[in-house]
C-alpha cells in the first residue's frame, strides 16, 4: 500500500460545501457529532482514505474485518451541503498527522470546500450540567460571527492548544486559504459524551442554518447517564466500606 490511498466512490455535485471533521478525540465528541450528521441526513459516500500512518489494526464486526481508514460523506443538511469527514482512528505519529491532514484538505478542495469546521471536545476533569462550546479559528474575523452563535473564546482554553487533525485543519487549512474554525464541546473527559456532541451540533446548526433531529443522540445520552449513576453508586459504596471488611489473599 502507498503512504496514502484515496479511493473515490463518486464525484459529488455540491453547492458551496462546508467541510465538517469529526474524528475520535476527547469524549468522542467530534466523532459522535459527525456520525450523527451522516446518520440523520441523506448522504453519499464520496471517498475513503487509507494510510500507513493509521494504527496497524482492523476493526471487526460480526467476524468481518475492516482496515483502518477515514471516510468522506456528502451530506444534504436540508439544503446545506456538507462534506463530513469521520472515521475510527487518527494517525499514530506526528508526521502522519500533518500528511493525513494535508490529504484530507486536498480531498476537500477537490470537492469545492473553502470553509471548514473541526468538531471536538475540551476536557474539564469534572462532571458538567450546562455544556459550553469553546472555539478557536484560523483568523480573527471569524470570532464575532461564532460568538453570535453561542461559541465562547477564552484566553486560557484549550490548555495546550488543539492537537491532532482538528488543530491542523486550523493551521494547515488557514495557510491554504480555508476559513477554518474548531468547535469544542466541554466534556468531563471520562466517558463518551453525547450531550457535549449535541451542544457542538447546536452551534453548527445555528451557524450554517439547518436543523437536525436529536432523538437517537438523546437516547445515547440517557444510556451514558445510567452508566455514570452506576459508577457514582459504586464509588459511594466503596467509600462507605470499613477497612476492617477488606480481605486480601497473599
Amino acid at each position: 500500500m502507498d503512504e496514502f490511498d484515496v479511493i473515490w466512490h463518486t464525484e459529488p455535485s455540491l453547492d458551496d460545501p462546508v467541510l465538517v471533521e469529526g474524528l475520535p478525540g476527547v469524549g468522542h465528541v467530534g466523532k459522535l457529532a459527525a456520525d450523527h450528521l451522516v446518520d440523520e441526513f441523506e448522504t453519499e459516500h464520496v471517498a475513503t482514505v487509507y494510510s500507513e500512518h493509521f494504527p496497524p489494526q482492523v476493526t471487526v464486526e460480526d467476524g468481518v474485518s475492516k482496515l483502518a481508514s477515514a471516510e468522506f460523506h456528502a451530506v444534504d443538511a436540508d439544503g446545506t451541503d456538507l462534506l463530513v469527514l469521520t472515521g475510527d482512528q487518527q494517525a499514530g505519529d506526528g508526521p502522519g498527522h500533518y500528511r493525513l491532514t494535508t490529504t484530507f484538505l486536498d480531498v476537500a478542495e477537490e470537492c469545492g470546500c473553502e470553509t471548514a469546521y473541526a468538531l471536538g471536545g475540551v476536557p474539564t476533569g469534572e462532571l458538567i450540567e450546562e455544556y459550553g462550546v469553546v472555539g478557536a479559528v484560523s483568523e480573527a474575523s471569524l470570532v464575532g460571527p461564532l460568538e453570535d452563535a453561542g461559541v465562547e473564546f477564552r484566553d486560557d482554553e484549550p490548555a495546550g492548544g488543539v492537537v491532532g487533525v482538528s488543530g491542523l485543519i486550523l493551521g494547515l487549512g488557514g495557510r491554504r486559504g480555508f476559513e477554518a474554525a474548531c468547535l469544542m464541546g466541554e466534556t468531563s473527559g471520562y466517558l463518551v459524551d453525547p450531550k457535549s456532541a449535541r451542544a457542538v451540533l447546536d452551534v453548527l446548526c445555528a451557524k450554517l442554518g439547518f436543523e437536525v433531529d436529536y432523538e437517537s443522540l438523546d437516547e445515547r445520552a440517557d444510556e451514558m447517564e445510567e452508566v455514570m449513576e452506576k459508577m457514582q453508586e459504586m464509588q459511594q459504596q466503596s467509600a462507605q466500606t470499613p477497612d476492617d471488611d477488606l480481605r486480601y489473599i497473599g
